[in-house]
């Protein structure tokens, strides 16, 4: 036990736990008597509110690879890193604009769903297949790796010693409720994991920045910071930055992040779901944009922190008021490890009783993250995979018991695996780059599905199968190219890739299951018309003010 963290520590984190897991049961509970079906659990019976929606999208998306992996790449990179963040803002806007009325038009549970309407089964049952092996291998591994570990440096001696039981701690306050409850004791345990999560990391941020010089204050901490460490507050990187590979310059802002973001808010199962299970098309756009806000947010208690720590770090020799910091990350190898920011800050600042609820804010990100990832694995497999071709009549009660299963078997080889992840200096920048060998192909054909009536199933199966040999080859070191430029590049030939077999395969003018657009589809209202201005002014002065 950390003498570091106190009984009271302990009883708060300890009552965030069984709070947590009451609530979503309380919530998810049977009012009629009737059992659940499959709305009920896979999309909360179609009755969340735009507040619900947006904290819920916030909620599954931050997790410890933000919490823990963008600190860490705060500290090695800068705010750049954020760009994550504000990118994603404008990202969603564009999802709620133009994906979301297609999707909620055609009543979909699931985002393969939408691949069988528009291309063939076949195709379908191919992503089905990718999406849970992604959930699974890496987005739930990891989740519950870097939670872990952190919780390992804090509570534990950061030496691994309480690794095991911290992954299996996690992965049963996630599956207590979610297994039972689905989507909605997901959905509505999120606002309270969102609400936790924002006064944790702020509290965090404000003591650092209190911490970072001899004589304190949070404003003069800031001063210090901006002072000490200035190029860390550029959001465009210059070729000759040692990180230029990672975030290339003006790429970020016209290349590859594009990319990875409408692959993960508009394509991403565990993310969309929230959107899919809205009382109406307009309640799911409000949800987006004031999920667009709280992301413009994010990086104030997620990225600073790692920049507060790097300005500690590269105190000059002797002066530095942390003594032993240098020896708290340095690995064996000598490399630094950046992904210890967060969690050091933790342990080593915030004091007894406020540490608990910090720790249970960082908990609740990661448990979040989990039960919307069990429950979009569960449902994927349920509704593509087991009921179309195992049970087609699978009752309801059959079809909910089945989703369970699928969710604690993925648990179970999450847990397996987790404690296997090992030696990741940035695992933020890892699991982005090792998604994006096959999010720009995936992301190809549903755009190409989309928008354009021609695309046919021959020609999307042909590019999703070409675009892992593009996405190699581009991968190439002759190539030279930053991984966010060969996603982008990836993206662009597949999709002239699908065009050229479409155009020789089909003889028709437009596909036959071609989705037929009109403008009217595409009309938004005021709250969403007006929240976009503002959120794209706000970008717009961020990336000027940081450029």
């Amino acid at each position: 036990m950390n003498a570091n963290f106190a009984l009271i520590d302990y009883v708060i984190f300890g009552i965030y736990a069984v709070g947590l897991i009451a609530l979503g049961l309380y919530v998810s509970r049977d009012k009629k008597g009737t059992g659940r079906n499959a709305e009920d659990y896979f999309l909360a019976s179609k009755a969340l509110p735009w507040w619900a929606i947006g904290a819920s999208l916030i909620a599954a998306n931050i997790s410890a690879e933000q919490m823990i992996g963008m600190s860490g790449s705060g500290f090695a990179i800068g705010l750049a890193i954020a760009t994550y963040e504000w990118m994603a803002a404008a990202t969603l806007i564009i999802v709620g604009k133009f994906f979301l009325p297609v999707f909620i038009n055609k009543g979909l549970y699931t985002i393969p769903e939408f691949v069988e309407k528009r291309y063939n089964t076949t195709l379908k049952t191919i992503l089905a297949i990718f999406w849970i092996a992604l959930f699974i291998f890496v987005n739930l591994t990891s989740v519950l790796f870097l939670g872990a570990k952190a919780i390992d440096t804090i509570i534990g001696n950061g030496d691994g010693s309480i690794l095991i039981w911290a992954i299996i701690a996690l992965a049963f306050v996630a599956a207590a409720y979610s297994l039972y409850g689905g989507l909605s004791a997901v959905a509505w345990t999120d606002i309270i994991q969102v609400a936790l999560l924002v006064a944790g990391g702020v509290i965090t941020t404000l003591i650092a920045l209190n911490k970072v010089t001899p004589d304190g204050g949070i404003l003069n901490g800031l001063s210090h910071v901006y002072d000490k460490a200035g190029d860390k507050f550029h959001m465009i990187l210059k070729r000759d930055n040692p990180e230029f590979f990672n975030l290339p310059g003006i790429g970020v802002l016209i290349g590859g992040m594009w990319v990875a973001n409408l692959y993960y808010w508009g394509f991403n199962q565990y993310i969309i779901q929230r959107t899919l299970a809205a009382k109406s098309l307009k309640e799911a756009q409000r949800g987006i944009v004031f999920a667009a806000f709280l992301k413009i947010l994010i990086p104030l208690f997620v990225v600073i922190p790692g920049i507060i720590v790097y300005v500690m770090y590269s105190q000059p020799e002797g002066t530095t008021i942390i003594p032993g910091i240098t020896e708290a990350f340095e690995k064996a190898d000598g490399t630094t490890n950046y992904d210890k920011a967060f969690p050091w800050l933790i342990g080593t600042f915030i004091p007894a009783g406020l540490k608990g609820l910090v720790v249970a804010a960082l908990a609740a990100a990661i448990v979040s993250s989990l039960a919307s990832m069990l429950n979009s694995t569960a449902t994927i497999f349920t509704m593509d995979i087991y009921k179309p071709y195992f049970n087609k009549k699978a009752s309801d009660k059959v079809t909910v018991r089945t989703g369970r299963i699928a969710a604690l078997s993925a648990l179970i080889i999450a847990i397996l695996i987790a404690p296997q992840l090992q030696n990741i200096e940035q695992a933020f920048q890892y699991i982005q780059e090792y998604t994006g060998m096959v999010s720009p192909g995936i992301l190809a054909v549903f755009l190409m599905g989309l928008f354009w009536k021609k695309a046919t199933s021959r020609g999307a199966i042909t590019g999703a199968i070409a675009s892992i040999p593009v996405a190699g080859l581009l991968k190439l070191n002759i190539m030279d190219l930053p991984w966010m430029d060969q996603m982008l590049y990836t993206c662009l030939i597949t999709m002239v890739i699908i065009a050229g077999v479409s155009l020789t395969s089909n003889k028709e003018v437009d596909d036959p299951k071609g989705i037929r657009l009109v403008s009217s589809m595409f009309k938004t209202g005021r709250a969403f018309n007006i929240s976009t201005y503002v959120i794209l002014l706000l970008l717009a002065l961020l990336y000027t003010v940081f450029w």
